[in-house]
């Protein structure tokens, strides 16, 4: 019978920074009970690093991966749908890939993780990034948005290495069906890989269940079963 890892004796949930992009990056990281785990970067919506986002990782953790979540703006956090979509735009895609370029070399190089690849999750405008940061590394072997977000014109999907499996509301008008249908057609044009991207009867921000208004528990309860069955089965 092979030895179960032992635990690093790291804390199970801390802030970290590391270098990224040519300077510091701050985030949240959770580890599993049992200390190691496969590595997956958890990507923020536009509101930034809220609670929401670090007891996704914390969820992530407890299911046995180690949960890295970036801070892409540096310690600010929305308080309104205005500066949220201003700080976003403050965000150039190319500058959030390369941030998140980073994130995955500190998620690599911990040694808790026991994964070569990782995953990348993402809500909102991480879901757009979960995308962009797929196409652009093939160390990204799962890619999980959740009504992501495509700023502007759709990456090189060429290189891409990881399989997709997309959360989507029927209801969100953010993002209209027929932008799913190009989507797909060019990932699988372009890479050979067919991406799952499913559709729930909910809206926008469906998961987040800090937002009543959008908050759709059935389907948040399907699409988070679904995520941790894929992550495992690409991870281990």
């Amino acid at each position: 019978m092979s030895e179960l890892p032992k635990s690093t004796g790291a804390p199970a949930h801390q802030n970290v920074t590391f270098p990224s992009a040519g300077s510091t990056t701050h985030g949240y990281l959770a580890l599993p009970p049992s200390g190691q785990g496969p590595g997956v970067i958890v990507i923020q919506e536009w509101w930034g690093l809220t609670d929401h986002i670090a007891n996704v990782a914390d969820r992530l953790a407890a299911e046995g991966f180690v949960a890295l979540a970036p801070d892409l703006y540096g310690g600010n956090v929305a308080h309104d749908s205005g500066e949220a979509f201003r700080m976003m735009q403050e965000l150039p895609v190319s500058r959030g890939v390369e941030l998140l370029s980073g994130a995955v070399d500190h998620l690599l190089g911990l040694p808790e993780v026991t994964s070569d690849t990782v995953a990348s999750v993402g809500f909102c405008m991480g879901g757009g990034f979960v995308i962009y940061q797929a196409a652009a590394d093939p160390r990204i072997s799962a890619a999980v948005p959740f009504y992501g977000v495509i700023q502007g014109e759709l990456p090189d999907f060429s290189g891409l290495k990881a399989r997709i499996l997309g959360h989507y509301g029927e209801l969100d008008t953010s993002i209209p069906k027929e932008s799913l249908e190009q989507l797909s057609e060019a990932i699988q044009q372009q890479s050979g890989i067919t991406p799952d991207l499913r559709l729930y009867p909910a809206q926008h921000a469906f998961f987040n269940d800090g937002r009543p208004e959008t908050y759709a528990p059935e389907s948040a309860a399907q699409a988070w079963e679904s995520t941790v069955a894929f992550l495992h089965e690409r991870l281990g």
